[in-house]
């Protein structure tokens, strides 16, 4: 297998109907993550990682399969994390800032995403030191070609006071991808990420957060506030009904009124009268 500039596989923007979006992690996108590690790191055995990461991989759904695949990377790349993860960074294709520039060829690094939450975490395989910083700096660059929002959860779970420090200095980045991180990632009920059970008893903590973001410039950005929030809405309405009503009363934008709507829509759905009564006063 020949070395050549880290790429991404083909794949629609969109899913197609009757097709499963696990065939996405494929022997084909396994080949091209070897083929990009071997442009960085030339030692790596490509073959013996693409028969291992072929192995047993048919009946794997999506997330099945990048777990799998994720514990073939810890098979073949260094042993010491700090190593691997590096090497994995140094494979990525360029950075993005345009939403949705990849599609669904983004959920090509879905794999990179376990490697970081399942072995970013211990020092065990790390040499015995901290891996959070590295795990960090692994996940900025990340959620700039996909997205982080599943890998920052077990760290928010484990190590929630110094991620929270971490995702409150990313606020300010110039990258809409890593702002949403921050409101994405900290979402108590994501689909398909673990639950945050203790933002889903008190979201308080980040809080703060969508206060930051509720008027930033990017609806990618937006949107992920509306969606954290209207998490909210559904363990704690009175929480969630009453930032949208003041937001409303400090003189919400355009933007924000989208947002505010957007976030008690499941209530107003169901005919709930105080919901109603925001995306009413959200319109005008």
């Amino acid at each position: 297998m020949q070395p050549r500039a880290p790429a991404v596989p083909t794949a629609p923007n969109a899913i197609q109907k009757g097709t499963p979006l696990k065939v996405l992690l494929n022997r084909e996108s396994i080949e091209c993550l070897a083929r990009n590690i071997l442009y960085v790191h030339k030692t790596f055995p490509v073959e013996a990682f693409c028969q291992h990461a072929l192995a047993n991989l048919e009946p794997l759904e999506l997330m099945q399969r990048a777990q799998h695949i994720a514990k073939s990377l810890q098979q073949f790349l260094p042993a010491n994390y700090t190593q691997a993860v590096s090497i994995l960074v140094d494979s990525f294709t360029p950075a993005g800032t345009e939403v949705g520039s990849l599609g669904l060829a983004g959920f090509f690094y879905l794999p990179h995403s376990f490697f970081i939450a399942d072995y970013g975490l211990d020092k065990r395989y790390n040499n015995g030191e901290d891996p959070f910083d590295v795990s960090m700096q692994a996940l900025r660059e990340l959620t700039m070609r996909f997205t982080a929002e599943f890998a920052i959860r077990p760290f928010l779970i484990y190590q929630q006071e110094r991620t929270l420090a971490q995702v409150n200095k990313w606020l300010s980045d110039p990258n809409p991808h890593v702002r949403r991180l921050c409101s994405e990632g900290t979402r108590p009920k994501l689909p398909w990420g673990k639950r945050i059970q203790s933002f889903i008893a008190n979201p308080e903590p980040a809080l703060p957060i969508l206060e930051f973001l509720k008027n930033d410039e990017s609806l990618y950005v937006r949107r992920s506030v509306a969606n954290h929030l209207g998490d909210i809405a559904k363990d704690h309405p009175e929480i969630a009904f009453s930032t949208c009503e003041r937001w409303l009363q400090e003189g919400a934008s355009k933007e924000l009124k989208w947002v505010v709507r957007h976030a008690v829509r499941y209530h107003a759905k169901k005919g709930h009268a105080r919901a109603l009564e925001i995306r009413v006063k959200a319109k005008s």
